[in-house]
This record gives C-alpha cells, sequence and structure tokens, in this order.
C-alpha cells in the first residue's frame, strides 16, 4: 500500500512497545470455568462428555492429563473445539477504549504514490489500523514492484475510482462505496483511474 518498505506502516503502528505474551493456561481451571459458565454441575457435564464423573473431577483438579481422547470429548461436551480447551478467554475486562478522529485530524505519512493519515494514532497496541489514503500513483510502473506484509487489509473507496491490482486476481475497478477484503501476504497495489486522486480508506489487521 505504499512505495516505502511493505512493513512501515505496521511498524508505526507497533512502536509502542513490545508484545504481550498471553500466560499458559490452566487445563483444569479452564474445563472449570468453562462447565461453570453453562452452569453444570459434575455430573451434568460429564455426562455431556461421556466421562465418568471421577476422570471430570481429576481434570479439574489437576490430578490427572487427560488423553487426547478425553479431551475430544470434554470440547465436544462443551461444544467447542480442542484448542479452545487450551485458549484464554477473551478479556471480560471492559477497558471502554475509544479514540475519535476528526477530519482535518489524523498523522499525515505521504509517499511517492499514496498520502496517509493514519487514524486512531494516539491508541496503542491496536489490532487493527485504520487509515485514509490518497492514491497518488496512476500506473503500476510507478511501484517498486509488490506491497506485501502479514495480515489481512479491508480496502473502501471513498471518493473516485481506483484499479486494485493483486497477485493472484486480475485487476477489478472500483468505484466510491465498492470494497475489497484481502490477505495482505498477497502482492498488491492500488492505482488511481479518476481525474483527480482518489481517496479510499484502508483497515489492516495487526495480530
Amino acid at each position: 500500500m505504499t512505495d516505502t518498505p511493505p512493513r512501515s506502516l505496521i511498524q508505526i503502528a507497533r512502536e509502542s512497545g513490545a508484545s504481550e505474551t498471553a500466560p499458559p493456561v490452566d487445563l483444569g481451571a479452564r474445563v472449570r470455568e468453562l462447565r461453570k459458565a453453562r452452569n453444570w454441575t459434575l455430573e451434568q457435564a460429564a455426562r455431556q462428555a461421556g466421562l465418568a464423573r471421577s476422570t471430570l473431577s481429576k481434570i479439574e483438579n489437576g490430578l490427572m492429563s487427560p488423553t487426547y481422547d478425553a479431551l475430544k470429548k470434554l470440547a465436544v461436551g462443551l461444544e467447542i473445539t480442542v484448542p479452545q480447551l487450551f485458549t484464554p478467554p477473551a478479556g471480560e475486562k471492559i477497558t471502554g477504549r475509544m479514540a475519535v478522529t476528526r477530519a482535518e485530524e489524523g498523522a499525515p505519512k505521504a509517499t511517492g504514490t499514496y498520502e496517509h493519515v493514519l487514524l486512531a494514532d494516539a491508541l496503542r497496541k491496536k489490532q487493527m489500523l485504520p487509515y485514509r489514503a490518497r492514491i497518488r500513483a496512476r500506473r503500476m510502473e510507478e511501484f517498486d514492484g509488490w506491497v506485501r506484509h502479514d495480515g489481512e487489509e479491508f480496502l473502501y473507496v471513498l471518493t473516485g475510482m481506483v484499479r486494485l491490482f493483486t497477485e493472484f486476481y486480475e485487476p477489478v475497478d472500483m468505484r466510491r462505496g465498492d470494497s475489497a477484503y484481502y490477505d495482505a501476504t498477497m502482492g498488491h497495489n492500488v492505482v488511481s483511474l479518476s481525474d483527480e486522486d482518489a481517496t479510499i480508506l484502508w483497515v489492516t489487521s495487526l495480530v
């Protein structure tokens, strides 16, 4: 999306510091939490999973390591996947984070082919990077090859008309109101087909 190194905007969004690592999940506590969230007794959960009550009790109390077969039964009984047994629950704490970017605000990051305005720039450790871009480029030759980076990306045309080039698809002409969602590891570039520079909203995932 820029003619600067592909990760530049991603690095800008992550410049607040090192990434956080989730602590390992206590399987027993996780199973107990899932069971209680459903208001099930040990007997009900064991019956649902097709396990003996004593077996489930030992798992919850860390007194035994379940076999993979037992894990599958637990997952089916709790109506989740096996990996979710080892995945911390989504944070239940409401952070209340919010950032409003007025039309005349935003952090500008201009390049030869695009003029970016980063949105919600005050928020750190975001999971998405939203930005508005004015498309200066008119030809693919203005780019130094394909742009690729980690994550997925959403593009929404705000004004004008653009042509979206991607590595594995035919070019797509898009007008105001059109949108595209794509794998950002696939090479991609955008040029303006309008007499005036087109503008688009881009949202890039950071996780």
